[in-house]
């Protein structure tokens, strides 16, 4: 397919700048991809769309704070990186400049912080060994700043606003941002009605936010994602598909995972691994059987996803009913809900 199949037009001021005061105020469209009929409601409504015997599927990453600025031995050179993986205090990085950055290569990131590069990737990656005063986790809170993507230039005032209430397992360079929108309380709502919410942990790293470049969007090259399920998720997930009760992801990482693990398997089972599975139309889903997500950029792997589950030219006017209404769009916009039914 090509990739101009998968623009669209949007207005600058759409793109959402700051989260809502409130993360469940935001707007939801709901979008029942078996008739296109489209309403609009906001994320609290959420509930009325789901039922007794549902699961919810969650993606519990956390963000660390990924991007440090930091200047290069001897020369003094500015650097930007971006982390992307991370083994105890190795850490693979995207970085700015990088052709300049040599196995042996220091960066000051500050008084209590230098990266030595110890192996040079391809596309702009490099590997450091981290070097701090102090435990490595600590001090990269103290001077790595939250990684919000370029498009957003509000500081941010609040971290945990980049952050899902429910996040726990460190190693996002990226938020899984379909679940900003929950709150405690709203999960409380949900599972009140029924519902059963289950974690999974894939770490957004490029695989999820890398532009697609070629023009033939099947030679886009994925990245690879570490993910990982547990045995109760896997057996709970299991036991709802034979029930044949609804499994719905939050968000597209949720869904990678939860593909990933149908497609090598045939079920749900305890594993991890890394992932770089590429879903564009016309993939069939194995596992999953709705989503909620956010409105994606144009030419994204993220709206390929969605265009595989609902239909492209559907998705393509979906949008444009969004900008219509005036949605926030991106990582602090609004968001959606495609229906299966």
């Amino acid at each position: 397919m090509d990739l101009k199949e998968f623009d669209y037009e949007l207005p600058e001021e759409l793109i959402a700048q700051h989260p809502e005061n409130k993360r469940d105020e935001s707007r939801l469209m709901v979008l029942h991809k078996e008739t296109g009929v489209i309403e609009h409601r906001h994320f609290y409504d959420i509930i009325d769309y789901l039922k007794p015997g549902d699961v919810l599927v969650r993606n519990t990453s956390k963000v660390i704070p990924a991007r440090l600025y930091g200047t290069k031995k001897p020369t003094g050179a500015k650097v930007e990186v971006l982390i992307l993986k991370m083994e105890g205090t190795v850490c693979e990085c995207l970085c700015g400049n990088a052709k300049a950055i040599r196995v042996g290569t220091i960066i000051e990131f500050s008084d209590k912080l230098y990266g030595e590069c110890i192996e040079r990737k391809d596309e702009g990656i490099r590997v450091f060994k981290m070097h701090a005063q102090g435990l490595f986790l600590e001090v990269l809170n103290e001077v790595g700043m939250m990684p919000v993507p370029p498009y957003i230039h509000e500081k941010l005032a609040d971290n945990d606003r980049y952050q899902n209430v429910y996040a726990k397992e460190l190693g996002s360079a990226a938020c899984p941002t379909a679940g900003l929108h929950f709150t405690n309380e709203l999960i409380d709502k949900i599972k009140d009605k029924g519902v059963e919410i289950l974690d999974v942990t894939l770490h957004v790293g490029l695989g999820t936010f890398k532009p697609v470049k070629e023009e033939r969007i099947e030679d886009h090259h994925m990245h690879y994602e570490h993910y990982q399920m547990d045995a109760y998720t896997a057996n709970r997930l299991n036991l709802a598909k034979k029930e044949k009760r609804r499994i719905i992801a939050i968000g597209t990482t949720s869904t990678r995972t939860l593909e990933t693990i149908m497609n090598r398997f045939g079920e749900f089972k305890e594993c991890s691994g890394d992932t770089n599975i590429f879903i564009y139309p016309p993939y069939s889903f194995k596992a999953i059987d709705a989503q909620i997500t956010n409105f994606h950029l144009p030419k994204s792997t993220l709206i390929m996803m969605i265009s595989a589950l609902a239909g492209r030219e559907m998705i393509l006017d979906a949008y444009k009913e969004a900008v219509k209404n005036r949605y926030r769009f991106f990582s602090f916009g609004d968001s959606m809900f495609i229906d299966n039914e």
